[in-house]
């Protein structure tokens, strides 16, 4: 086994287990990040021309209110309305992938005991697998609709209203992530990877729910951070133009760089989905061993065998 290889099939407690998470992540990242890029080019091409449509769109209609030009509205609102159905599209297609993706990777990491993964086999394991991805992703968007409106109808109840909400919303995000996980590595049908993923974040409850809350909490903050670079940049690049007398929503330099700005925003939440189910596939291993004791019987075996 590689020295920088981290075993992921082990019992951990809470903060083991979000220890193991950010190590796992910082070995990975650049590994990752290749395989992120590669296939997410065509998409990162399809979010600049999205972010261009939705730019225009909003100068447009700032025009039109400030200015009263009926035409320009009606093509602004146009801009809008293609950009925004794009954007949908792209970030479910996106979604799925990446998902996907960062599952694939995982599996591949734990199987290969390797830091090194080839990308042809992580896209391999997803191709193969396609159909119950899809099928999976539709159900994932059918029951988050019932948890949803389950949630707002908890968040009427004073007080303890919204941490229901929280606790559900969590509870769901572990119970898909963990099943997801257990669909593509366990080669379980949609239905009863649904079926082992409940079955193991209803045995271990309370660590699924507070390790996607930490992790989640920690990678919100770490994407606000990134995203403050950006928005540093365009703030003093705003704040001189306005003070040198250029009109923002006419000039073209401007369009260009919040259009670009849109584009990082949108690439980096598209990787940010990755990074969130790293946690739940971290989490699903370390629960799988606690249930099944896979890895230990085979140690156990392996010493048998030398004896």
């Amino acid at each position: 086994m590689q020295q920088d290889h981290i075993e992921l099939k082990q019992r951990r407690d809470l903060g083991d287990t979000i220890s193991i998470y950010f190590e796992f992540f910082k070995k990975n990242l650049t590994s990752f990040l290749n395989i992120f890029i590669s296939y997410n080019g065509l998409f990162i091409l399809g979010f600049l021309g999205v972010s261009y449509l939705l730019v225009t769109g909003f100068v447009g209609m700032y025009d039109s209110s400030t200015y009263g030009n009926a035409s320009t509205e009606i093509d602004s609102a146009l801009y809008l309305g293609i950009g925004g159905i794009a954007f949908f599209i792209l970030f479910l297609a996106t979604a799925v992938l990446n998902y996907s993706l960062a599952a694939s990777y995982m599996i591949h990491y734990e199987k290969n005991e390797t830091p090194t993964i080839e990308k042809k086999q992580v896209w391999k394991l997803v191709s193969d697998n396609l159909g119950n991805i899809i099928l999976f992703i539709l159900l994932l968007i059918v029951i988050y609709v019932g948890v949803f409106i389950a949630g707002m109808v908890l968040s009427i109840i004073p007080l303890i209203g919204s941490l229901a909400y929280y606790l559900l919303m969590l509870s769901f995000t572990a119970w898909m992530g963990v099943s997801f996980m257990a669909m593509l590595s366990q080669k379980l049908s949609v239905s009863d990877a649904l079926s082992e993923g409940f079955k193991l974040i209803k045995l271990y409850y309370w660590k699924s729910v507070l390790v996607n809350l930490v992790v989640g909490m920690l990678l919100g903050i770490l994407l606000l951070v990134v995203l403050m670079i950006p928005g540093v940049l365009i703030g003093i690049y705003a704040f001189h133009s306005i003070e040198n007398g250029i009109d923002l929503a006419e000039s073209p330099v401007a369009k260009v760089i919040w259009t670009l700005t849109l584009t990082l925003v949108l690439v980096l939440y598209s990787f940010n989905q990755s990074l969130a189910q790293f946690v739940n596939g971290i989490l699903y291993f370390s629960l799988y061993e606690e249930t099944y004791n896979e890895n230990m019987r085979n140690r156990i075996d392996q010493i048998g065998a030398g004896e």
